[in-house]
């Protein structure tokens, strides 16, 4: 995160913060995904975890100023002045209700972007994010093809409508699943290339966190690589407005809420991580480097997490202590207590709901819009992974 001016407090100097970093390789097979009730993660791959880790880091940010007051201020996270000014408007068009001040001024009255949300970014914050190797799927593809003893295409063909894992190289710009071994369970797990291609269009923001905060300025600024883990016609392809995003440049000028395609800037960067696969393998001269089960992430608010298996290290999948501060659940709770103390006009339902029915809430339209149009004209194939939306939360 970097503020871009001191048009904030007068003690903002700072000019770039880590607010979020993580690491893992690892995802869970969709046949467990019944079993997860919100407590389990369903992906732990590095970027995926620490776009997690940042949307709970604006969470506890969000905590912070209600806690404080509508007066208070933060350095990334702010009031947003048509909530300050107690929502004196209707706003009938968007399909909610706002309390109606009569007397009401035509400039007090929220523009066409407001949905309720009572907070937003600093306008003046940009956001970055550093991973250490290419993200798997699509950006990657060459590289993978690199690795092969033999480049020929595969003649093997996947069955109708299944996503690719890291298999069928040879078939450029299409969606895939996390990479596994042959034999792993089965998972519909997105890799990250298209994950964060789904990014530029809705966002960093997950679903249920853009109830509280207006999604329109938490977009991805640029994503920084290694030069040597860098290719760009398969940046291109994967991320870019000349590659497979081309066709929601169209869609994305009328989406609403805020929601627009915004690409990201790909750079590199010669400055190496120590514990990268590549920098491993040089000083120990090993022929394989083995990746390991444990993440662990970190916030810039103070949380440190070690997680095995998408659940807290030392707890079984099945313990519902054992879920991360970035799990569903915990998230949930965490906007529930939010929502509550800032007493939002935001419509977040009460715990006798299940988290499906949460994630149908009428003010999501707008993003399930965005990601349907993504998914037909840029990213075709999507599968969605579902199978963990059945439970609610504690009374």
């Amino acid at each position: 995160m970097s503020p871009l001016s001191e048009s904030g407090p007068k003690e903002h100097k700072s000019d770039l913060t880590c607010a979020a970093l993580a690491t893992g390789m690892k995802c869970l097979p969709h046949a467990k995904l019944p079993l997860a009730n919100g407590n389990v993660l369903h992906d732990w791959h590095a970027e995926i975890l620490a776009i997690r880790a940042f949307n709970r880091w604006l969470l506890d940010e969000c905590e912070e100023l209600v806690r404080k007051g509508k007066e208070a201020e933060s350095r990334w996270v702010a009031w947003r002045q048509e909530f300050k000014a107690e929502n004196s408007c209707s706003a009938q068009a968007t399909g909610h209700e706002h309390l109606v001040d009569p007397e009401a001024t035509k400039d007090q009255c929220p523009g066409p972007d407001w949905q309720g949300q009572p907070f937003s970014i600093r306008d003046d914050v940009r956001i970055h994010l550093y991973v250490s190797d290419a993200p798997c799927g699509d950006a990657s593809m060459e590289l993978t093809m690199a690795t092969q003893p033999d480049s020929a295409p595969w003649t093997s063909q996947p069955a109708d409508g299944e996503m690719l894992g890291r298999g069928n190289f040879d078939r450029l710009g299409v969606v895939r699943r996390k990479p596994a071994r042959p034999d792993a369970p089965a998972t519909l797990s997105k890799s990250c290339s298209d994950k964060l291609a789904m990014k530029q269009c809705i966002s960093l923001l997950s679903g249920p966190i853009s109830l509280l905060i207006y999604p329109g300025n938490v977009y991805l600024e640029s994503l920084v690589l290694p030069e040597g883990r860098y290719v760009p016609r398969a940046v291109e392809r994967a991320f870019g407005a000349e590659g497979r995003m081309a066709g929601v440049i169209a869609a994305g000028k009328h989406w609403g809420g805020g929601y627009a395609f915004k690409p990201f800037m790909v750079q590199t960067t010669s400055r190496g991580f120590e514990y990268a696969n590549a920098a491993i393998s040089d000083a120990t001269e090993a022929e394989a480097v083995v990746g390991s089960n444990i993440s662990m992430l970190s916030t810039f608010s103070g949380r440190q997490e070690v997680i095995i298996n998408g659940v807290l290290q030392g707890r079984k999948q099945t313990d519902p202590k054992g879920a991360s501060c970035v799990s569903r659940r915990k998230i949930w709770e965490a906007i529930n207590r939010i929502k509550s103390a800032a007493d939002t006009a935001v419509s977040i339902k009460g715990p006798k709901e299940t988290y499906a029915e949460f994630k149908a809430s009428p003010r999501l339209r707008s993003r399930e819009q965005v990601k349907h149009d993504v998914k037909t004209l840029a990213l075709k194939g999507w599968k969605l992974n579902e199978g963990d939306a059945d439970w609610m939360l504690e009374v």
